[in-house]
């Protein structure tokens, strides 16, 4: 059974950091590319960061660069969301994601994890 799971959401002050993890099980997800979407209260999902299975390419959305890094440990299981000068609007829920495909990773994953709520104070 494929599994990803978040961690690593919480309170932060606006200008603060947070570093997400998602941690993916049931598959030899090495080859898989990865990626994080978040979904706000009343808003569509959107997406945030992607990255290769091999971590050469990644990609991000407009409202996060510059200031989100995308990364993945070696042997590819585990992916990372490094958010900084976070502010009142990044608040939502953060979803990990996963396919074998690099080109959907950015828009329809065939993997999806719970959830982690991010919440901005100003």
């Amino acid at each position: 059974q494929v599994q990803l799971v978040e961690s690593g959401g919480g309170l932060v002050q606006a200008g603060g950091s947070l570093r997400l993890s998602c941690r993916a099980s049931g598959r030899t997800f090495s080859r898989y590319a990865m990626g994080w979407f978040r979904q706000a209260p009343g808003k569509e999902r959107e997406f945030v960061a992607g990255i290769s299975w091999s971590g050469g390419i990644t990609e991000y959305g407009d409202s996060v660069k510059g200031r989100f890094t995308v990364s993945r440990a070696v042997g590819g299981n585990t992916v990372y969301l490094q958010m900084n000068s976070l502010k009142p609007e990044d608040t939502a829920v953060y979803y990990c994601a996963a396919d074998e495909t690099y080109l959907r990773i950015t828009t329809t994953p065939a993997f999806w994890g719970q959830g982690t709520q991010v919440t901005v104070s100003s």
